[in-house]
C-alpha cells in the first residue's frame, strides 16, 4: 500500500525541495512580538522574519508548535484516500509538536481504523531533520514498504549530527534552549560558541575568537566526528544551514570540500536556509552543516 512522508515544518526542506521530494510539510507559527503568531513560509517569509529579528533585537521572538488540528487537516488529506502516512517531528526535546501529531494521529485513526499512522520523533531538527526526512522520501520511492522504511529511520537518525555556530548566546539564553551550553560561554564579545546538537540536545563543542575562527571550528568539529568513528563521508547526506547572512555560505561550503579533500563534490553538499522556527533560539545568524547517514549506505552490506 502506498504511504505518505510529512513533516513538521522544522525540516527547513522550502517549498521547492519539499515538492521535488512529495513531502507534505505542516508549518511552525513565529512572533516577533510574542502575541501574534503567523504561519512559516506560508504566512510571512524566513528572511523577511530574520530582517524583524535585526531591526526589533529589543524582542524575543517566539515559536510554536502546528496544532493537533493543523496535523489532523494534513493527515485526513491521505487517510480519506485509505493512504498510509509516516509523520516525522522534530525531537521531543525541543518542542511537542511529536505529542500533536500523535494527539492528531489517534483522532484520525478512529474515524479511518484501517489507515496507518506512524509518528517518529527524530531527534533531530533544522536542515538535518530535512535530511532525515529526504532519506524517508528516497525509501519510499525505491520501493521499500512502511515498516521498512520506519525501520531504517530508526537506525539512521542516530548518526545525525549538526556542528554549527552563532553570533552570540543571547538567542539560546531567551529562549531556554541553552542547555548544557549555559553558563560556559563568556559574555565577551569576540568570544562565539561551537555547538553540536546529536540525539535530541546540544552541547558545547567549543569556543574560538571570531566568526572565522568558530566557522574553522565547525568544520573541525565535523571532521573529527568522521575520523573518530571511522566513517566514510561518502555513507552521509550532508547539509548546510544559514541564517539571515548567505554570503557566508558558499565561502563556507568550500572549506569544507577542502576539509574533506576530494571525497565530496559541490553537489553532495546544497546550502538550506534555516527557518525562523529554529532562528528565534539562534538568533538571525546561525552557519553550520548536517550529516546523516544515507539509507542505502556501505553499512548495510
Amino acid at each position: 500500500m502506498m504511504y505518505q512522508i510529512i513533516s513538521d515544518g522544522s525540516c527547513d526542506l522550502g517549498i521547492e525541495t519539499a515538492k521535488k521530494y512529495g513531502v507534505h510539510v505542516v508549518p511552525f507559527y513565529v512572533s516577533i512580538d510574542g502575541e501574534y503568531y503567523k504561519k512559516e513560509i506560508e504566512e510571512i517569509g524566513v528572511m523577511d522574519f530574520y530582517q524583524q529579528m535585526l531591526d526589533y533585537p529589543e524582542l524575543t521572538p517566539k515559536s510554536s508548535l502546528p496544532s493537533i488540528q493543523d496535523f489532523v487537516n494534513a493527515f485526513l488529506i491521505y487517510a480519506e484516500q485509505g493512504i498510509d502516512i509516516i509523520c516525522l517531528c522534530i525531537t521531543t526535546k525541543f518542542s511537542g509538536s511529536y505529542n500533536s501529531a500523535m494527539t492528531a494521529s489517534e483522532m484520525v485513526r478512529e474515524r479511518y481504523p484501517d489507515v496507518k499512522i506512524k509518528v517518529i520523533d527524530t531527534t533531530v531538527n533544522t536542515v538535518l531533520q530535512g535530511l532525515l526526512v529526504i532519506e524517508a522520501a528516497k525509501m519510499k520511492n525505491a520501493g521499500l514498504t512502511m515498516e521498512q522504511t520506519v525501520d531504517r529511520i530508526e537506525e539512521i537518525k542516530k548518526t545525525g549530527r549538526i556542528f554549527f555556530t552563532i553570533k552570540n548566546m543571547d538567542y539560546l539564553v531567551k529562549g531556554g534552549r541553552a542547555g548544557k551550553v549555559a553558563g560556559k560561554i563568556t559574555s565577551c564579545f569576540s568570544l562565539k560558541p561551537v555547538i553540536i546538537l546529536k540525539e535530541g540536545e546540544i552541547f558545547l563543542g567549543g569556543i574560538a575568537r571570531g566568526r572565522k575562527k568558530s566557522l574553522e571550528k565547525v568544520i573541525q568539529k565535523g571532521h573529527e566526528y568522521f575520523d573518530e568513528n571511522h566513517l566514510d563521508p561518502k555513507d552521509f547526506s550532508f547539509a548546510i544551514g544559514v541564517g539571515y547572512n548567505h554570503e557566508e555560505a558558499e565561502p563556507f561550503r568550500g572549506e569544507l570540500l577542502r576539509d574533506f579533500d576530494g571525497a565530496l563534490s559541490r553537489e553532495d553538499i546544497p546550502i538550506r536556509q534555516i527557518g525562523a522556527t529554529i532562528g528565534v533560539h539562534t538568533g538571525p545568524e546561525p552557519i553550520g552543516y548536517g550529516v546523516i547517514e544515507k539509507w542505502n549506505s556501505s553499512s548495510l552490506k
